[in-house]
Parts: C-alpha cells; sequence; structure tokens
C-alpha cells in the first residue's frame, strides 16, 4: 500500500467545481465577457491567476484592473450555503486508516472554507494541507505535489494521488507518482475518463469506494 495519499480537494474531496464555475461565470458576465462552460471546463484544476490568465488569452478580453478581487467573495457566499463533499468520500476517509493529505490549487483560504462547511477538516489536520500559492509552479508542473511529499516526509515513489483533471494527473506522473483519477463530481462530462487517461492516470473511476480498494491494493 503507498505511503501516502494526496488526495486534491475541488472536485475530489468536495462536489465544488460547478458552483465555482457559476461565480466566476457571474462575474465575467457582469463585465461582459461569456465565458462558456467549454472555456470553463478547460481551466480545472489551474491556479486561478493561471486560469484567469487563460480565459483572457480565449476570449480576447481581461476582467478590468482589481475585478478578480470580487471573485473570492462570491464563491465563498456559494459555497457556504451549497458546497457538499463528493459521493461516498466521508465513508472512504473514516474507513481508511492510509497516511494523507491535501494539495490543491485553490488559494488557502478557499481550502480553509472548503474543508470546514463540509467537514472534511476533521480528517485533515492543517499541516496536511497544502496550497499551490506555497510553490513557484502549478499543475501540470509537479511542485506542489513535490512540496507536500516532502513535508510529508514521504517519498514520491511511494504516494498515490487522487485528482479529478488532467492538469492534476499530468502534475502527478511528472512528480514520479501513482495517479488515479475520479469522475464522481457533478462537473466531470463525458469525456472525463478519456482525459484523464490521455493525461497518464493509472486508473480511472467514479466510484469514492472502489478508489478505496484501489488504494488497498496499490
Amino acid at each position: 500500500m503507498p505511503d501516502l495519499v494526496i488526495f486534491d480537494c475541488d472536485g475530489v474531496l468536495v462536489d465544488s467545481e460547478h458552483l465555482a464555475g457559476d461565480a466566476l461565470r457571474a462575474l465575467h458576465r457582469t463585465h461582459g465577457i461569456d465565458v462558456s462552460a467549454e472555456l470553463f471546463a478547460g481551466i480545472i484544476g489551474m491556479k486561478t491567476v493561471d486560469g484567469l490568465a487563460a480565459l483572457a488569452a480565449s476570449t480576447g478580453r481581461a476582467l478590468p484592473p482589481g475585478a478578480e478581487a470580487d471573485l473570492w467573495p462570491a464563491t465563498a457566499a456559494v459555497f457556504r450555503e451549497r458546497l457538499k463533499p463528493c459521493e461516498g468520500v466521508v465513508d472512504l476517509l473514516t474507513a481508511s486508516d492510509l497516511r494523507r493529505c491535501v494539495a490543491s490549487s485553490s488559494h488557502p483560504d478557499r481550502l480553509r472554507l472548503s474543508l470546514s462547511v463540509t467537514g472534511l477538516d476533521a480528517y485533515f489536520p492543517v499541516d496536511a494541507v497544502f496550497s499551490a500559492s506555497e510553490v513557484p509552479r502549478g499543475k501540470p508542473a509537479p511542485d506542489l505535489f513535490l512540496h507536500a511529499s516532502a513535508r510529508m516526509g514521504v517519498d514520491p515513489r511511494r504516494c498515490v494521488v487522487v485528482e479529478d483533471s488532467r492538469y492534476g494527473i499530468a502534475a502527478a506522473k511528472a512528480a514520479g507518482m501513482r495517479a488515479i483519477g475520479y469522475i464522481g463530481a457533478s462537473h466531470a462530462g463525458p469525456d472525463a475518463a478519456e482525459a484523464l487517461r490521455a493525461a497518464g492516470a493509472d486508473h480511472v473511476s467514479g466510484s469514492m469506494a472502489e478508489i478505496g480498494e484501489r488504494l488497498r491494493q496499490e
């Protein structure tokens, strides 16, 4: 079995991507910029700053200076009202005694809120939660996962990552880790499994129970 399981947060622990997408697209609409569902899907897994830059390049229009500061309050309001854990994740965390941590592209404030409003902070101590804001490069670079494994004192080759985005899967493989793709969250489309496999996922599943069994076999 692995010495450490590294969980992404958004779209793996919490079913948040569709909610974050609603907030992000609404903010852009306020400034006359249309962000399609397809464009948003293309930035899932990125750091916020990288995602906004990618959207600006795709639409040909960036948010006006300072407007990005409105994104987090809008997202936080939606999270407090509607955010839930992904189906089966509480059972997986309760049943498993494997060592674990969180490594997410989200800002620390978003990470803390996501874990606290869903009660998942009970499964992850503060020193086992890592944000891409702590490293120079976000996913698909391996920096965040290597940072998490180093802080947890575990050889990257003894780590398994559970991810929902192709950027996260690519980052895990670049770090020399096993990668399990999760496609059970609300935002996962019909091509999600194929995209994660193409990114290098060693296994793909929409069931947390199946992923738990897979972790015991790794």
